[in-house]
């Protein structure tokens, strides 16, 4: 990564990740981790280079990984942080996702970020 990951924004954090990617549910779901907790999830990723995938240009979110370590319980996280997660991870369709269970886990705000994220995904944004 061009910006050490503990100088930048979630957001900047996120554009990083995204040079390489076309896919808009990928974009959408890594931007969401951006903007969630000035990128909480990104910064984890880019601390521990299991969750990336560095084999293109410039590295991105490896969607698999962060799916089979959710799955695992390899990833740890409070339950707002982990239904994000899992949030971002069903938009990428690398896991299915309780709807009902992520927004009885989030905050009203989280929430406006995922609504955002879906229509982002869905190109409506």
């Amino acid at each position: 990564m061009t910006l050490p990951a503990d100088l930048a924004t979630g957001a900047d954090l996120a554009e990083q990740l995204l040079r390489d990617v076309g896919n808009e549910q990928m974009r959408a779901a890594t931007r969401l981790l951006g903007a969630h907790r000035e990128g909480y999830w990104l910064r984890r990723f880019t601390a521990s280079s299991g969750m990336l995938d560095t084999e293109g240009a410039t590295p991105s979110i490896d969607w698999t990984a962060v799916g089979l370590g959710l799955i695992d319980g390899d990833l740890q996280g409070s339950f707002s942080e982990l239904a994000v997660l899992r949030f971002a991870v069903s938009l990428v369709g690398r896991a299915p996702v309780d709807l009902k269970t992520v927004l009885g886990s989030v905050d009203a705000g989280q929430a406006r970020l995922l609504v955002r994220a879906l229509r982002e995904a869905a190109n409506l944004a």
